[in-house]
């Protein structure tokens, strides 16, 4: 069986210490192993990285960038093969695969403006003859923690641009789907980054805490669940690092009585059931305003999944594919069921779905559940299944009320034709990321990527401009080259 190793100082490397079954979720068959990497295996990462960071550091950015534009190249070059590795140990349909891949390659072309996003600010004559300006230098060491559900795009919300800030990198992926993240590691040393610079460690706990303690590593990036969030946050931060913690998400959208319902029904059924609904911006509740809207949008849910197709990931005819673990699917299931248990309607039931040819698959049907309450378990909790569940309330400011009362802020929109309740919306609710009649407000790469309340912990968001300040260091220059002859006598007041 092969075992999957990490890729240390532009070599794999296995220690031979301790593995771990890597899963095709559509058979339900261990296919590969995966090696979980020692402390000591983590520190040779870092020591690699740690050598390889003064030469880097030195490197001009438009050197830097160079190597990005040739990375763009080999991942769109070999993107049917890391579509492949994506649908084989994720269970993402083809097409999904290639959308996520796409939004990681717009993530290296925003760092591809290198020489631009590093140029600084210069101020002269700030006193007489005296300049002053701004530099922004790299941290050094830095490490990314990322999760399953997009094994391409978010490593490649960190990476890229920590790489051409002048850091060197350490990630550290899900074990449950290395392979993608790996070999695109391996096309970035193809594209001529010298070796140290880009390392890949596989591993659990282990692996992550003594990237969480090591005083080589300036800082961390995580994106997770929100417990897995507030401990990696906790613990970097105590061990003096710089961190940014992306955790998890209930996302609502409010559906008014004016909204285009054919509209809302069709951007609901790919924004909740898409990817499995692993995603964490899927949308997970709608919000009826009003029971006739209620009843329309159930309705046509109803009608709208009965071609849903959950299947293998090479059938571009499927909709989305299998749950990552039979664990996640016994957890998806057991909030379906919760719900039926306290009081809500299961409209459609995807709890056993048939899957020809892969009756061990870890498959969860497209599920809608209408009249569910706040107190639900199934409504506080993230579910990251394919399930949508429906509020009803009487207001649009009920509505507001019970998206900015949730403990997670990720991402929410709002159907409406009407303007001024759209504008309304976006001043007022308490979300990082808004969609006006759109599902997945996602923001491009030249923006930034973050939630409110316990969706983020850090103060700056992932990747375009905020991604840029958290991999540097501001420092400030103040420099006076005095006139031949000039001698000023000693000053006790505060320089002004």
């Amino acid at each position: 069986m092969t075992i999957i190793g990490h890729l240390i100082n532009g070599e794999i490397y296995n220690d031979n210490n301790r593995t771990q079954d890597v899963f095709n979720p559509a058979t339900g068959k261990a296919e590969k192993k995966v090696a979980l990497a020692s402390k000591a295996t983590v520190e040779k990462a870092i020591a690699a990285a740690q050598e390889a960071y003064p030469a880097w550091r030195n490197t001009p950015p438009i050197k830097r960038a160079r190597v990005m534009f040739r990375f763009k190249e080999l991942l769109e070059q070999n993107a049917d093969k890391i579509c492949q590795l994506i649908g084989q140990e994720h269970g993402k349909i083809s097409h999904d695969a290639a959308g996520e891949l796409q939004r990681g390659i717009e993530n290296v072309e925003f760092a591809c403006g290198a020489p631009e996003l590093l140029k600084g600010e210069h101020s002269k004559n700030v006193g007489p003859n005296i300049d002053s300006w701004s530099e922004f230098q790299p941290l050094g060491v830095v490490a990314g923690i990322t999760p399953f559900n997009f094994p391409a795009m978010v490593p490649m919300w960190m990476f890229p641009l920590a790489i051409v800030c002048g850091n060197t990198f350490i990630l550290k992926p899900s074990e449950r789907d290395p392979s993608s993240t790996l070999f695109i590691a391996q096309l970035l040393q193809e594209a001529g980054l010298p070796d140290g610079v880009m390392n890949v460690i596989n591993g659990d706990k282990e692996a992550v805490d003594t990237l969480l303690t090591d005083q080589r590593v300036k800082a961390v990036s995580f994106v997770g669940s929100t417990p897995i969030a507030e401990y990696i946050y906790a613990t970097a931060s105590a061990n003096g690092k710089r961190c940014q913690a992306l955790g998890g998400a209930k996302n609502h959208a409010i559906v008014m009585p004016d909204a285009d319902m054919d509209n809302a029904v069709n951007q609901l059924v790919g924004a909740a059931f898409g990817s499995s609904g692993e995603r964490c911006m899927a949308l997970s509740v709608a919000v009826a305003v009003g029971n006739e809207a209620g009843d329309a949008l159930v309705e046509k849910m109803q009608q709208a999944m009965k071609g849903l197709s959950v299947g293998e990931y090479s059938n571009a005819n499927n909709d989305f594919g299998p749950v990552i673990t039979q664990a996640h699917q016994d957890k998806v299931v057991g909030y379906i069921s919760s719900a039926v248990e306290q009081g809500a309607t299961l409209v459609v039931d995807g709890r056993n779905p048939t899957v020809e040819g892969y009756e061990n698959g870890f498959f969860v049907g497209a599920t809608l559940i209408d009249n569910v309450t706040a107190s639900m378990d199934s409504y506080k909790a993230e579910i990251f299944g394919p399930v949508l569940q429906v509020i009803r309330v009487k207001t649009m400011e009920e509505a507001m009320q019970l998206i900015n009362e949730h403990e997670y802020g990720n991402g929410t929109c709002i159907f409406t034709r009407d303007g001024e309740a759209a504008r309304y919306f976006s001043d007022h609710i308490e979300v990082g990321m808004v969609g006006i009649n759109v599902p997945l407000p996602v923001p491009v790469a030249y923006h930034s990527f973050g939630g409110w309340k316990r969706s983020l912990f850090g103060d700056l968001s992932a990747y375009g401009p905020d991604g840029v300040k958290f991999y540097t260091k501001r420092k400030t220059i103040t420099q006076r080259w005095p006139s031949s002859g000039v001698r000023e006598g000693v000053s006790f007041a505060f320089p002004s």
